[in-house]
This record gives C-alpha cells, structure tokens and sequence, in this order.
C-alpha cells in the first residue's frame, strides 16, 4: 500500500534540515515526550498519546497546507520537532517547538524556529502567527521574545484554557 501523499517542504539551515516526519522518526518522537521536560505541554505523554501528537502534527499538512517537521542535525539524527500547527482547539496557527533533551542548549530551536517562520511568511498572507506558552516555561518564553513574539493578552486562548495555563506570544509579520 502507498502512503497518503502531499508536499511537505524540506528546509536546510547552516545545521539543521527540517523534513516531513517519517515513520522511522517516531521512536525518538515517542522518547521525547516521554521527558518530564514535556510538563508543559501536559505531559509527559505515554506511547499511544505520542503517536495522536505525531500523526496529528503530520495531518495539519493534508488539512491546512502547513504541518509540523521532524528537525535533524545534517546527518539525519533527530533533534526534535518544529511546525506551525492548527489543532481542532486552537484558534489560530501556531508556531510550536519541542526538542529532545541532548539538543537544548545549542542553539538549535532558534535555527529551526526562525527557518519555520520564515517559510510562513513566504507561503502565507497572515499578518501574525502565535506561539502558546505555558507560563514559567522559560526557555519558550525567551525564544519567542528572541524571534521578536510579544506576549498578547487579548488573544483568544485555547478551547478550555485559561490565562493561568497558557501566555500567547504573537508573532508579527516582518514590515
């Protein structure tokens, strides 16, 4: 049987390359949110709810033309993932991001963010894009500000969130 097919870009950085996921992507997708790390995302996430964020992130592609990659270093090692996402209770694509516990530190989330941003702003006419963001999640928050995102009040949050759970970084389009 052939997979469903549809055009996922592929990015290339100086370090990074962000592809489409793949089925071989899923074992390190699955141990990534199994970190505690992915408290605040609401995890850590067992098996089974990994495999709804990874099918769910590769979806977004069929269904919105935009979608989540797996972000590698050159040599195809998995470093985590990176995607502008519109899930049923979002009510506004975000720019999202997850790295795996051995690629913090380096640099890595902003290369891939901002290469992510870029993408969209070139295959889109949004004037912002958002970034969700549970509160005291440092290392989010100063990225989002490093990309030039604001935190935005008066955004609409999340179906069944609350500004205790979530700050919305608003990212706008370059002038």
């Amino acid at each position: 049987m052939t997979p469903l097919s549809t055009h996922i870009p592929r990015i290339e950085t100086a370090r990074l390359i962000l592809r489409g996921h793949e089925a071989r992507d899923f074992a390190a997708f699955a141990t990534m949110l199994a970190d505690p790390r992915m408290k605040y995302m609401g995890g850590p996430f067992n098996r089974d709810a990994a495999w709804d964020y990874f099918a769910n992130n590769s979806a977004n592609w069929c269904l919105h033309g935009f979608g989540a990659w797996t972000l590698t270093d050159k040599e195809d090692r998995f470093l985590g993932d990176i995607g502008i996402l519109k899930p049923d209770a979002f009510p506004e694509p975000e720019l999202g991001w997850s790295l795996g516990a051995s690629a913090e530190g380096n640099g890595y989330a902003q290369e891939g963010a901002r290469a992510a941003l870029d993408w969209y702003w070139a295959a889109s006419d949004a004037p912002s894009i958002v970034s969700y963001i549970t509160p005291g999640n440092t290392r989010s928050e100063a990225l989002a500000t490093c990309l030039g995102a604001t935190p935005d009040p008066n955004a609409p949050l999340p179906r069944g969130e609350t500004a205790d759970d979530t700050t919305v970084y608003r990212h706008r389009r370059p002038q």
